[in-house]
């Protein structure tokens, strides 16, 4: 037999002597009194893996969790790798915001006293600010590099953080390597706070951060073409002022907001999930806006860097669209009407649905597809300084409208699209209309994306090596589809070509215990009928996930 591990009781009692949180210390200790050390162990199996994606998890004691000691470990790691990694980090500094949840502020305030007594300069929100006006302030500001704290449509008990290099983008590898492993090195030695550095100033974010922000928003798209009603949701997040604010400079003066998520309030109390794309999320918003007559409805997730769509139907009735309806709707209007010239470039993600490609070869625009989340989304244009990046999307309800934001941004998304509905508007139309001519012309597009939640302790080994097992051995079949081709895009993801232009992505979620699921097919419509061809593409995609499902539950 193997020696023993550790015992829990001696974890939890050294991170005890070093927990500056009274609250998580009470936690821990309640624990220990009660006796539960299978929690005990639990909670000390490891740390929170600071990746791609930084840092996200549920809050509570022990270095499985998000706790203000993880946190200000973190901060201290980050400090490190920008010392040795960045030259002029001392000069250039940091700058750190935060979200409207539970413990935001604090954790906001524990990275910026950390950094500081490194010697870096930070530039901290004093208040709770959306995602995006965060990443905007690295480049505006000229900064070595930003922190935002949150964990955007988590749940309540939620938080985490998230790393931008000074280029105003998320960290890809190798660089979160490099930073993970500084982390745990700040870990393992418990030095937090370097002895004999003279610690750094701590400054507000000013004012003229966010109007240069808002202004940088305003001049992506054209006035409203024609008046039009909208009803808002922000999800009780930090969205609610700055997207009211916006569409009124915007020129729009007739807005609804949904009262009751208008506020920001970490408990989210009146949805399950503070997520948009959640069944039931959006109910509120879509009743406010039959109470309002409204013509679309606009739903921003708590940090504000996603955003809903919904629209009104041909009987009426609000719809909620896709992320891939939106992203291609703005890709054709953005390319057709607002933008011009050469070099012109529109991305999306290898999830995403296959219109956009079509739509960029009609305007001869440079189409680029690329991994999922917007580190890999913005580097196209990062990496040819020739294309101008228009839009760059992901189907999960995530746009960049331009490239000032290198990071998805749905203030500037939402603005956006009800500059686009006054558009079509202004010409007899809705944005259905405009969604069903694109159809006519390029393929009826239809998704079916689902997702297999999974938080069992052994979830995420298990989803990797299902992907694993089926990227090796693919099915030959799904229903009544054959599979054409297949491949790996990356690791953990799978695709598969089915005959008929079907497509099947697979792959774990980077932020929540799921696997998830993209399916997609097209439907020519020679007729015009763009009813009929959606249904023939649902009844495919209905017997693709027949088949599909038994694999991913085995």
């Amino acid at each position: 037999m193997g020696a023993p591990g550790p015992d829990p009781r001696d974890r939890a009692a050294d991170w005890l002597a070093r927990d500056p949180d009274p609250e998580t210390r009470a936690e821990l200790e309640a624990l220990l009194a009660a006796g539960d050390l299978d929690e005990v162990a639990a909670r000390f199996a490891g740390r929170l893996a600071f990746g791609t994606a930084g840092l996200r998890g549920r809050m509570g004691a022990g270095p499985m969790r998000m706790n203000r000691l993880v946190v200000r470990q973190s901060a201290a790691g980050i400090a490190r790798y920008l010392l040795a990694h960045v030259p002029d980090a001392t000069s250039r500094g940091v700058v750190v915001a935060h979200d409207a949840r539970h413990r935001s502020a604090v954790f906001a305030a524990d990275c910026a006293e950390v950094l500081a007594a490194h010697g870096i300069p930070v530039v901290l929100a004093d208040g709770p600010q959306p995602t995006p006006v965060g990443v905007f302030a690295i480049r505006h500001l000229g900064c070595a590099a930003g922190i935002v704290v949150t964990a955007s449509h988590n749940p309540p008990a939620d938080n985490g953080m998230k790393l931008y290099m000074g280029d105003g983008a998320q960290i890809v590898p190798p660089v979160d390597g490099l930073v993970a492993a500084a982390i745990d090195a700040a870990a393992g030695d418990g030095v937090i706070v370097p002895p004999g550095t003279a610690p750094a100033a701590v400054t507000p974010l000013g004012a003229e951060v966010v109007d240069a922000y808002r202004a940088a928003t305003l001049a992506r798209v054209p006035a409203p073409a024609a008046p039009i009603r909208i009803a808002t949701s922000a999800m009780h997040g930090v969205g609610g002022a700055p997207l009211a604010r916006l569409l009124a400079d915007a020129g729009h003066r007739e807005v609804f907001p949904v009262a009751a998520q208008e506020a920001p309030d970490p408990d989210f109390p009146t949805v399950t999930f503070p997520n948009p794309e959640e069944p039931g999320a959006t109910d509120l918003l879509a009743a406010r806006m039959r109470e309002t007559d409204a013509l679309i409805g606009l739903a921003v997730d708590p940090d504000a860097d996603r955003v809903a769509v919904l629209v009104r139907d041909a009987d009426g009735a609000p719809r909620q669209l896709t992320g891939d309806d939106v992203g291609a709707l703005l890709g054709e209007w953005l390319l057709a009407e607002v933008t011009s010239g050469p070099r012109r470039l529109v991305v999306c993600s290898v999830v995403s649905g296959s219109l956009l490609a079509r739509i960029a070869e009609a305007h001869g625009a440079v189409f680029a597809q690329t991994l999922t989340g917007f580190k890999w989304l913005s580097r196209p244009a990062m990496e040819d300084p020739s294309l101008v990046q228009v839009l760059a999307y992901e189907e999960a309800i995530g746009y960049a409208v331009g490239a000032d934001v290198r990071d998805k941004d749905g203030l500037s998304a939402a603005v956006a699209v009800a500059s686009m509905a006054a558009a079509a508007r202004a010409e007899g139309a809705t944005l259905a209309d405009r969604l069903d001519d694109l159809h006519r012309r390029h393929g009826a597009h239809v998704t079916d994306n689902f997702s297999l939640r999974d938080e069992s302790p052994d979830g995420a080994a298990r989803r990797a090596a299902l992907v694993g097992r089926l990227i090796a051995a693919p099915p030959a079949r799904l229903g009544d589809a054959a599979v054409t081709a297949v491949d790996a895009p990356a690791a953990d993801v799978l695709r598969i070509r089915l005959d008929g232009g079907s497509r099947v992505v697979v792959r774990p979620s980077g932020t929540e215990p799921k696997l998830k699921c993209y399916c997609e097919a097209v439907e020519p419509v020679p007729d015009g009928d763009v009813a009929a061809a959606r249904a023939r593409a649902r009844v495919r995609l209905a017997g693709i996930r027949a088949a599909l499902t038994p694999l991913l539950l085995g």
